[in-house]
């Protein structure tokens, strides 16, 4: 199972992963207010700007405070490392 820091010590498995979206867009917003709402949100943001979104395939919505970009780069560089060794 591969595992992804999402900042502060939070970590997901990348194997769920769907989508990592900016939380800038209308639509994302609103995925964003609806998972709040349905109780599926899990804010791993500790009270800071929200700067990525994770789209989960249970259907959760992960809040980070890092950037989309910053997350994928990591989920890219966990199977090298494994590769290597």
């Amino acid at each position: 199972m591969q595992l992804i820091n999402i900042g502060f010590g939070n970590i997901v498995s990348a194997n769920r992963i769907v989508a990592i979206v900016s939380p800038e867009s209308a639509p994302v917003k609103r995925l964003v207010q609806e998972a709040k709402d349905n109780g599926t949100a899990v804010d791993a943001t500790y009270g800071r700007k929200t700067r990525a979104v994770l789209i989960m395939d249970s259907g959760h919505v992960v809040l980070s405070a890092i950037q989309p970009e910053t997350v994928a780069s990591r989920a890219e560089e966990e199977p090298k490392k494994e590769q290597e060794e």
